[in-house]
């Protein structure tokens, strides 16, 4: 692992660790959420989390060496942003630097979050509602910094919509309200969570779900039971409960081409794990087939040639078997 700038900034600069200023992603950062919810609100800016793990997270490190460290990037967020670094670091002495109490927070904001993988970004009003999520990209400071300002506009379609959604009724106002939560492309459990009280308005605002938001809510509840069924079968090794699993989920009319696409690909993967790759790489070709241009749809081809690439070398396990022989 090479070291890094935040690695150094640790060792030479310990004693701001009281004062909130954080080290895993250079100077400028800051510890204190609180702190930095406040100074948000003065300065009119949002905010920038940065989950990360900066002594084991290979990807974190990437992104700090090759992003945050660099002049382009502090000049292109200085006047948008306060940056909130929320480290997890799992060497003992950076714990300790850390503190017990900046730890704790960490964790109890990880789990607000929803964040399970690292580096995490989370992109957040003042008052700390995420409108963006994202984390490691390719392509330096300046390409970094546009990403983040189409991310940020989705906060302002947010803003915009959620104002006529005020000024809107019935099926009109809920259509506004599906609009600001859509703009944001944030996870289900991050709408849940901060934005619960929206999707109350807008099943209230359209009791006959003319937009489709109570359907596509209820398709998305049956899909996690299937998630949570499939993975108890998969622990298992159930391969043919889980298939039978997938077959009768696939003929819920409640769900659409891309929920289908998602379930179905769980059989691929029993499939693959059985050896019948075959089978497997079939049914990813009737999976691309259900939403074509859905963002799992590259994935899938991709899936289909490492599925292509398992079944070579099973075929040649059993030659050099005999050639040993």
């Amino acid at each position: 692992m090479k070291t890094t700038f935040k690695h150094l900034a640790f060792a030479a600069a310990s004693a701001l660790i009281c004062s909130g200023s954080a080290f895993a992603s250079g100077e400028g950062w800051v510890t204190d959420f609180e702190a930095a919810k406040k100074q948000a609100a003065a300065e009119k800016k949002d905010l920038l989390i940065d989950f990360t793990g900066s002594d084991w997270c290979g990807w974190c490190i990437k992104l700090d060496e090759e992003v945050f460290s660099k002049d382009p990037f502090k000049e292109g967020v200085k006047d948008k942003f306060v940056l909130v670094s929320l480290d997890f670091p799992q060497k003992p002495e950076n714990k300790a630097k850390l503190g017990e109490a900046a730890q704790a927070q960490n964790k109890e904001l990880q789990k607000k979050y929803s964040v399970s993988g690292f580096p995490t970004i989370m992109l957040c009003d003042s008052e700390g509602k995420p409108f963006g999520q994202t984390g490691y990209q390719q392509g330096g400071p300046e390409k970094y910094v546009t990403h983040l300002d189409e991310l940020r506009a989705g906060k302002k379609t947010r803003d915009d919509a959620f104002a006529a959604a005020g000024k809107a009724e019935g099926v009109e106002k809920a259509k506004q309200l599906v609009a600001a939560l859509k703009a944001m492309k944030l996870d289900d459990d991050l709408v849940s969570s901060f934005y619960g009280d929206i999707a109350t308005q807008i099943k209230a605002a359209d009791p006959k779900d003319e937009t489709g938001f109570a359907k596509a809510a209820a398709a998305k509840e049956k899909q996690e039971a299937f998630q949570k069924e499939a993975m108890g079968l998969m622990r298992s090794k159930d391969t043919d409960g889980l298939v039978a699993l997938v077959d009768r989920t696939l003929k819920d009319e409640g769900l659409d081409g891309e929920a289908k696409q998602q379930v179905i690909m769980a059989k691929a993967s029993a499939y693959a794990q059985t050896g019948k790759f075959d089978e497997a790489m079939k049914i990813c070709d009737e999976a691309v087939a259900l939403a074509p241009k859905s963002e799992a749809a590259p994935m899938i081809e991709s899936f289909k040639g490492r599925l292509a690439k398992m079944k070579e070398k099973a075929a040649e396990a059993p030659k050099e078997t005999k050639e040993k022989e």
